[in-house]
């Protein structure tokens, strides 16, 4: 398949302007969409596997997103923050992020950072927080986030979840793996989390 990075970088855009009074729809129209492209290495990792069965539970607001990354997959370069050391070898083999734009995307952007973050099935992401704003929008349902004391809260597709700056969260997939867009800003963009408790 030949690969337009141009075309998921509009599909993202156009994602998030149908995001309409929302935080998400606002940090959008903050962004200079006129990025300039960044030759990258096509890089794998296991969590890969999981695009298929989003790709059949992602709501019909999320496909024409998820199909467009389902099928690019293999030659966008998708990569891990941490290392078996900190969260063990099956988060690892579950989880993974691909940057679109930002310092480490496929656009350079050294303002704002976007992308996508998937988790496998039952898997837990502990609490950690990091200096940037995150804003995430899930893709697909029945994931669980948890935002500095509180419980974890199952959201749905579509929900915007906001994490402020050095606030602790922290996700846990049910039976079914989690495909989120993301947007950092306002801080490090390549910084790696600080556990609760500790670095990681």
């Amino acid at each position: 398949m030949t690969t337009n990075f141009d075309e998921l970088l509009e599909a993202f855009h156009a994602f998030l302007r149908f995001e309409e009074a929302s935080l998400a729809h606002d940090a959008a129209a903050d962004i200079d969409w006129g990025m300039p492209a960044r030759r990258l290495e096509p890089k794998a990792i296991s969590c890969m596997r999981h695009l298929d069965r989003i790709r059949e539970i992602a709501p019909a607001a999320a496909q024409p997103l998820v199909r467009l990354l389902a099928g690019n997959r293999e030659v966008l370069r998708w990569g891990q923050t941490y290392t078996e050391k900190d969260f063990g070898h099956d988060f690892l083999d579950n989880y993974g992020w691909v940057e679109v734009f930002g310092t480490r995307g496929h656009f350079a952007n050294d303002k704002v950072a976007g992308g996508f973050l998937i988790l496998g099935p039952e898997v837990v992401y502990p609490d950690h927080h990091h200096e940037a704003e995150e804003i995430y929008i899930p893709l697909t349902d029945g994931t669980g986030w948890r935002k500095g004391e509180g419980a974890f809260q199952v959201r749905g597709a579509g929900e915007v979840i906001h994490h402020p700056s050095n606030v602790n969260h922290a996700m846990k997939t049910g039976v079914e793996p989690l495909l989120a867009l993301y947007l950092w800003r306002g801080g490090p963009l390549a910084a790696k989390s600080t556990l609760a408790g500790g670095e990681a």
